[in-house]
């Protein structure tokens, strides 16, 4: 059994050097304490399956899946990017592995390597080995090679950053100063009702700017195309739109969000029918405004994860289950989960002769976008935090901002003279087109001490011992995870409308006073 000792710095467990262990695997100590029991995860039960599943999973992870890509028949040259790609694919794997098998649930670094393990990884090798590539790669050989080298460097900021931060203590807040209002951030009974209007009349209005519910049930073209059509998008500007659909969208998944929460975790939540029939209809109003049909395909894989999370959140099998049944979703679900990006007309079918054909013609263009922005860079150089001022002004239209920077994608995929511009520039691209390899390196590791910290608070805002069910942190953790996919995907410009909204929303609703009322047990 894991030893744990009491720390004049914080809970047990949070000192820095020692393991960080849940309240509900602690229950001698919390009855020790006075406060409240978490009955255990069953350490024993999970420690025997862990031993039994270790091995075949880090063995398909590592080395099976890639073996497997690296014996398909291709064109494709084994160089040093060829090397380089196979070690970030196990590297990635690895530690893909280590989330999935750990005994504590960390949330958004675990959705960060499945991202990197798919995406920067598995995709990336198979158009390697195979020899072709979603989008034309216009540079030298040489530029492909700095950027999986550049992955691997931002790979290990992240995991440094990550174990900084495991390092340091958190605080544990007493009762006087949560009291005084220096308490977790939880959702003030009155404005979580005036987010639910907002919901609905905001949804309201988006759905009639539209032409009605029928229109969020055909196809995601014809809903770009009543967008054009409604008079809300200027030329060279989508301010307007993107605060329409950010409005009519996000508010209603954070209402839900919220509510499942409350049902989740509060007995008394579950019995007045007042909570229960506004879940219901916010449900129903999710499903026009936030369905699969209509909606991206990474935007609904926010939803449904944040979602689960949300209704599931002490869940170690669901957090588990998530992350490993994901590769294979992604692998093979996701490439064809676009039936509904056009109409009758326009649909493109997939013809695939091989499971891996679809990762080197279709979605997974990240790698060869950064190998293509650094040829770019090289014509122009970095652009010193231009980019990034841009997509945190995102909300300025480009009328009072002429200069404001399109989306890295657009930019590069015109610099290309490509026709179509909706690219990929992933996280990586972002810092390196304005800060170079040093930046880039500087970013990767603050967001990963950043998720670290972000993962610890929320596993002790789930447990008994947390802000209860209005615990604010206990949505943004998962909200945020599913999201990390569009943010990492990029580009940044195009992520950041509708996470703004929901930080909005958030803090709007927040206070740091314990409620005694309204949102307890």
């Amino acid at each position: 059994m894991t030893s744990v000792h009491t720390s004049a710095h914080g809970p047990a467990g949070e000192k820095a050097g020692e393991p960080e262990v849940d309240a509900a695997a602690r229950p001698e100590r919390s009855r020790a304490r006075g406060g409240p029991f978490e009955p255990p995860e069953r350490p024993i039960a999970w420690a025997m399956l862990s031993r039994a599943v270790s091995v075949p999973l880090i063995l398909g992870l590592v080395c099976f899946l890639p073996a497997v890509i690296a014996a398909q028949p291709g064109n494709g040259v084994r160089d040093t990017a060829y090397w380089l790609q196979l070690v970030l694919t196990c590297y990635a794997g690895a530690r893909l592995a280590t989330m999935i098998l750990s005994t504590r649930r960390r949330l958004l670094q675990g959705v960060f390597w499945m991202f990197v393990y798919i995406a920067m990884g598995v995709a990336p090798f198979a158009q390697v080995v195979i020899g072709q590539t979603p989008t034309p790669m216009v540079g030298p050989r040489q530029d492909l090679i700095t950027a999986v080298a550049m992955v691997l460097l931002g790979c290990a900021a992240y995991d440094l950053g990550a174990l900084l931060a495991s390092r340091r203590p958190l605080r544990r807040r007493t009762p006087s100063a949560r009291s005084a209002g220096g308490g977790p951030a939880v959702a003030h009974p009155v404005r979580l009702r005036l987010l639910v209007v907002l919901a609905f009349a905001a949804s309201a209005f988006y759905m009639l700017k539209l032409g009605g519910p029928a229109v969020f049930f055909s196809s995601r073209q014809e809903i770009t195309e009543t967008v054009a059509a409604s008079g809300v998008v200027t030329e060279g500007s989508n301010v307007g739109s993107a605060f329409i659909k950010g409005f009519g969208q996000v508010p209603a998944l954070l209402a839900l969000l919220l509510y499942t929460r409350r049902l989740a975790t509060s007995y008394r939540a579950r019995r007045t029918p007042s909570t229960v029939l506004v879940w219901v209809a916010l449900g129903a109003l999710n499903l026009v405004v936030n369905n699969p049909v209509s909606n991206a395909r990474y935007w609904f894989l926010t939803v449904l994860m944040a979602f689960v999370f949300t209704a599931m959140p002490s869940s170690a099998a669901v957090y588990r289950t998530v992350l490993a049944t994901g590769v294979v979703g992604a692998l093979v679900v996701f490439p064809y989960a676009d039936k509904f990006r056009y109409d009758d007309e326009g649909q493109r079918p997939a013809q695939s002769a091989s499971v891996f054909e679809p990762l080197v013609t279709k979605d997974y263009d990240q790698m060869v976008m950064f190998a293509n922005t650094i040829s770019w860079v090289d014509t122009r150089g970095h652009t010193y935090g231009r980019q990034l001022t841009g997509s945190a002004l995102f909300f300025v239209p480009r009328a009072v901002w002429s200069g404001k920077p399109e989306d890295t994608g657009v930019r590069v995929g015109q610099w290309m003279g490509l026709r179509m511009t909706n690219l990929s520039a992933p996280l990586w691209t972002e810092f390196w087109v304005d800060f170079g390899a040093t930046g880039m390196a500087g970013g990767m590791a603050l967001i990963g001490y950043a998720a670290a910290r972000t993962d610890r608070r929320y596993a002790r805002a789930v447990t008994r011992a947390g802000p209860g069910p209005g615990s604010v942190l206990a949505i943004a953790a998962p909200l945020i995870a599913g999201y990390t996919f569009i943010l990492l995907r990029g580009p940044l410009l195009q992520a950041a409308g509708k996470l703004a909204i929901a930080a909005l929303c958030l803090l709007l609703i927040s206070t740091f006073r314990e409620q005694r009322a309204g949102l307890r047990r």
